[in-house]
């Protein structure tokens, strides 16, 4: 991996580099994405038949649109029994996780008549979108669905895209199943999402569209969005690793390939202090990239967006860190959890030589959909908060709202909203008689 030291000048190359891996970057996209929207809300059912002919190539119909139970079943059987004692693990720690953000609805009241508060209600439909195509994301089914799950929505409708032959991964399925999905439908790609915004015959609009996908997708639900509410334009994968001279190169290395793997434009970055560690790791990734099985992608990962920065103190990788607000930021350190309270921005933030990214990307608990390209400074990992929405409650009584009454009027007339006022002041008429 290339080494370099640590300046403002690096930080400010990487961070311009990095985001052009945004899908707002990728505007030649738009248009084709728009086109199949358009269709798709415009003809429905139709469109979506024509799309999966052409690009799954499969003749999808209103007959087999929908996954069957059957089919589910199925699935059941094909799947390792291994596997779906892992699943079932899994599952319950996010759910036990996820459980723990529920809020509740509140209410305050006063001696003097008003009662304000706030009513928590869950999502009535929501639509997850999980990727086909070469590999297949389990892992993603379980973290999508839960949070939605414990937050009470009432409808959990998913498209994934099938092969030629009609068939769903099986072991998607088996997670959509035990996660407890409702509906489950055949449909990739820019359509599935425009089949979820605005509904077909076959498919029910919904309410908000969460999961990931390729540029295609990302784009659909960018053009959505106002239509449906969705989670967020999810870019390429990201590692940063803060270690200092106590730190194992060989973990690190390893740690730093779990996501360059992802994708050519995944990003895996270390900062260190030590730059005898910053050797080693380099020969150590040298090695591993050598012998695993997507060495291709990578090392162009690695060749595009991997660094080794070598900082002059803990204090300049920690600012660094906090500048690149990676989707995944480990710490290892002599003293981790003192450098975790310094830590701004992040997606998630394992700590210690253990906590390696894997472990959340598929059992701990937390969820593993995070903000990526720099947007973990204003956005947070899904959750259960993604899938309620909240209500203002206001109640005055007479007594109440009697000695305010003028000061709400006075701030009416201030905005010349004479109406607003009026409202106020018609309550009233009969104490100016």
């Amino acid at each position: 991996m290339r080494t370099v030291k640590l300046t403002k000048e690096t930080i400010s190359n990487i961070l311009e580099g990095m985001l052009k891996r945004s899908p707002n970057s990728y505007g030649e996209y738009e248009k084709t994405v728009a086109d199949i929207l358009a269709k798709v809300k415009e003809q429905g059912d139709k469109a979506l038949f024509e799309f999966t002919k052409k690009f799954d190539k499969f003749d999808l119909n209103e007959s087999n649109i929908k996954v069957t139970e059957e089919e589910v079943q199925e699935a059941y059987s094909a799947v390792d029994k291994d596997l779906l004692e892992v699943i079932g693990k899994s599952k319950e720690n996010i759910r036990s996780y996820h459980q723990r953000q529920l809020q509740n609805s509140w209410f305050t009241s006063q001696d003097n008549g008003v009662m304000l508060g706030q009513k928590v209600t869950p999502l009535e439909k929501v639509g997850v979108y999980v990727p086909g195509g070469k590999a297949a994301y389990p892992s993603s089914v379980l973290m999508n669905i839960m949070p939605a799950k414990v937050a009470g929505v009432d409808k959990i409708i998913m498209t994934t895209p099938c092969n030629s032959e009609g068939k769903v991964n099986p072991a998607v399925l088996v997670a959509a199943k035990e996660a407890g999905a409702d509906e489950i439908y055949k449909i990739g790609g820019a359509q599935a999402i425009g089949a979820l915004a605005y509904g077909t015959q076959s498919v029910p609009k919904v309410d908000k569209i969460v999961g990931p996908g390729n540029i295609y997708v990302a784009l659909a639900k960018k053009a959505v969005y106002g239509h449906v509410n969705i989670d967020s334009i999810a870019g390429p994968s990201e590692i940063l690793i803060i270690a200092d001279e106590t730190a194992n190169p060989r973990y690190v290395a390893a740690d730093l390939l779990s996501q360059a793997e992802h994708d050519e434009l995944a990003s895996a970055i270390l900062i260190t202090t030590s730059e005898e560690l910053a050797k080693n790791v380099s020969k150590e990734v040298d090695e591993f990239v050598k012998v695993l099985s997507r060495k291709d992608i990578i090392q162009k990962s690695l060749d595009n967006f991997g660094y080794i920065l070598v900082a002059s103190d803990l204090d300049e990788a920690i600012e660094t860190a906090n500048a690149i607000a990676s989707e995944h930021l480990e710490i290892v350190t002599k003293d981790p959890f003192c450098v975790m309270t310094k830590i701004r921005n992040a997606g998630a933030i394992f700590i210690g030589e253990n906590s390696c990214e894997s472990l959340g990307d598929y059992f701990a608990g937390p969820n593993h959909v995070l903000p990526t390209n720099g947007t973990a400074k204003f956005f947070s990992p899904l959750s259960v908060d993604d899938f309620i929405k909240k209500s203002s409650i206001i109640y005055y009584s007479r007594e109440a709202l009697e000695p305010v009454h003028n000061d709400v009027i006075k701030f009416a007339k201030a905005e010349h909203l004479t109406a607003h006022a009026n409202a106020i002041e018609v309550r009233f008429e009969e104490d100016k008689n």
